[in-house]
């Protein structure tokens, strides 16, 4: 595929400058590995290298630096432009829209039009499979799901019995919707029974869940993940919690059973979230921390236990400053004794 410098900032609504209207565009790449008849973008802290990059168009935000050796693009966000472009020039392979003669589709299960079912995948009794969905190899489908339109399911994927998902799911290999919550009772001898886990899972409209990610269904009532949330992988949602719309969830969250979350919140990588607290909307979360108690909205939090950025990091400064601190006391009291 090919396309003008003016073709591009059209396609994305965004502002020309520098135009060369001989230059034509073939694809998109990263800042590094772009060519001069790629397209590449950037954001801070990489604008002030962009002029290292020996991409033939750049996409840049309307406050950025200038850059007068080649066109660049003015958007509001270069980074949503980037993923138009590679939508447009690096578009995902179609799936042919039959159903496997090698896949089991039990009898009292429907499917709806144009879907994919690809070989060794399991839908069993009572399933309903929306219209434009996508059951890749190997993904098992249990007793009573529903399952929307435009839904994709990758590889291995496991939706267990009665869950139930909106449409434009996307469900990466591996994830598992709908294991069993860690519920045991100890007895005084010791041993652990198992406590039955009769609820199941909610999964709202355009939400993404990673590779090997688990949302386990409820012990009684539902456990729900809101519309428009994206979670990484190796993400563990225990029994009865409830994720809110638009949240990002980072690669190795764990969230303990019967949290709930609000809208709007960003858990970066491996925060731990302890069970039965109640977390507000807008709050964002550094990697690793490890939230104890309830939180309000509107918070920048980091550390175990949790408490506000700044703060946190003003912490973690001084503990790098104690070996020093610790040589200079020691220096003094020997004068001291001196």
């Amino acid at each position: 595929m090919q396309k003008t410098v003016q073709e591009i900032a059209k396609l994305v609504n965004g502002s020309l400058e520098n135009d060369n209207p001989e230059l034509i565009i073939t694809g998109v790449n990263g800042l590094v590995e772009a060519g001069p008849t790629e397209v590449s973008f950037a954001v801070p802290p990489y604008v002030d290298e962009c002029h290292k990059s020996k991409a033939g168009v750049m996409l840049l935000a309307f406050d950025d630096r200038k850059l007068e050796d080649r066109p660049v693009i003015r958007v509001q966000n270069p980074r949503v432009a980037f993923a138009v472009l590679l939508e447009l020039f690096r578009p995902q392979a179609d799936v042919e829209r039959t159903v496997s003669k090698y896949a089991f589709i039990h009898p009292a299960a429907q499917l709806g039009k144009n879907v994919a079912v690809q070989a060794f995948a399991y839908i069993d009794a009572g399933a309903e499979i929306g219209d434009n969905t996508v059951i890749s190899a190997n993904v098992f489908i249990g007793k009573n799901v529903t399952l929307g339109c435009d839904c994709f399911l990758y590889p291995n994927v496991v939706v267990r019995e009665n869950c139930v998902l909106g449409n434009k799911v996307i469900l990466q290999a591996g994830a598992v919707v709908g294991g069993d919550g860690f519920g045991f009772v100890t007895q005084p001898d010791g041993s652990h029974t198992k406590v039955l886990q009769t609820g199941n899972v909610i999964i709202e409209d355009d939400v993404e869940i990673g590779c090997n990610s688990t949302v386990d269904r409820a012990t009684v009532g539902h456990t729900i993940v809101g519309k428009g949330t994206k979670i990484d992988n190796l993400v563990h949602l225990g029994h009865n919690v409830v994720v809110g719309k638009n949240c990002f969830l980072c690669a190795q969250v764990g969230v303990a059973g019967s949290t709930v979350i609000g809208d709007n919140n960003t858990f970066a990588g491996q925060v731990a979230v302890n069970g039965h607290i109640k977390i507000g909307n807008n709050n964002l979360f550094a990697g690793r921390t490890g939230i104890t108690k309830n939180v309000g909205d509107n918070m920048q939090m980091g550390g175990f236990p949790e408490r506000p950025l700044k703060e946190w990091m003003r912490h973690e400064a001084w503990l790098n400053k104690i070996e020093a601190l610790s040589k200079r006391v020691k220096e003094l009291e020997q004068r001291i004794k001196e």
